[in-house]
């Protein structure tokens, strides 16, 4: 099945409804990654997390978000736009855990309970829209319902789940957002609370087949759910060689010359998709007269 997200309303309208199946996009990020289990679902959650934020922006708005805990993964960072276009990078890939109580993969002991989450939304406006909130859990699902509260004033509820494969690859991956509009009676909210009480892991839901469609049944339980949109998602990342251009010529003339005289050449490796760029001692003169000259 492909990686999409739907968009929907249910209750009579009273509240919106977010479904992702994103498998292919966490399995791409595995690879880049070389990622272990602990660290996957990590990442993993984070993406998931990142891209039902950003299908609330429009086209071209952008999003990242940074979750840095006290856990041995160190910092996850992720990107995504309007388009569902998102890709993600975790600084100490190589993390394993024993499971947890549950039995389950330990997120929140790789990520840790002490830290913050922090977006940043570029709403093509003078300046980025920053949020920030501590980290309450570290299993993350939490974390972002939290930041919706508290830094957006939406009460939602966000579920997210990573399904790993004992041979480290991802089995499945999905989310939900749910978010209560300002006229959801108590008894729409309660029925909402007992639905996702109710439903087991999105990831395992869909390893099993089901599709986001029968997923918004499972959250929607009385059959109003109305389907606004349905988009594809993935994991993509707009490095370019431009790009390491401008970065190399904003390090300065003496760094370039630098690189001439002690390699002949430099090579740039994207964070987020591992795709390296190389610069011959050409390219570098090039760049170093580009640089502001004292």
């Amino acid at each position: 099945m492909a990686d999409k997200l739907i968009k929907a309303l249910g209750f009579n309208d009273q509240i919106r409804v977010y479904v992702v199946e994103s498998t292919d996009m966490v399995k791409t990020a595995r690879e880049n990654h070389q990622t272990w289990s602990a660290a996957t679902a990590a990442l993993g959650r984070a993406m998931v997390g990142t891209t039902l934020l950003g299908t609330t922006l429009k086209g071209d708005e952008t999003l990242t978000v940074r979750i840095e805990g006290n856990g041995p993964v160190g910092y996850i960072l992720v990107d995504s736009n309007g388009k569902g276009e998102t890709k993600g990078y975790i600084k100490h890939p190589k993390v394993s855990l024993p499971l947890n109580e549950q039995g389950k993969i330990d997120v929140r002991g790789a990520v840790g309970t002490e830290g913050m989450l922090t977006v940043s939304k570029d709403l093509n406006m003078k300046r980025p829209f920053v949020g920030q909130v501590p980290l309450v859990s570290g299993e993350l699902g939490e974390d972002f319902t939290y930041y919706m509260a508290n830094s957006e004033q939406v009460p939602s509820a966000i579920g997210l789940s990573v399904l790993v494969n004992p041979d480290e690859t991802v089995k499945a991956a999905g989310g939900f957002m749910i978010q209560v509009m300002p006229n959801a009676s108590e008894e729409t909210i309660q029925k909402v609370e007992e639905a996702i009480s109710e439903l087991p892991l999105i990831s395992k839901l869909m390893d099993e087949g089901e599709t986001p469609e029968q997923i918004l049944d499972r959250l929607v339980k009385d059959g109003s759910a109305r389907i606004l949109e349905t988009m594809p998602v993935s994991f993509k990342c707009n490095c370019s060689k431009e790009r390491f251009k401008d970065a190399i010529v904003s390090l300065g003339e003496k760094e370039i010359q630098e690189m001439i005289d002690e390699d002949h050449g430099a090579d740039a490796v994207c964070h987020f998709c591992r795709k390296a760029y190389h610069f011959d001692e050409d390219e570098l003169i090039a760049l170093k007269e580009e640089t502001d000259q004292p």
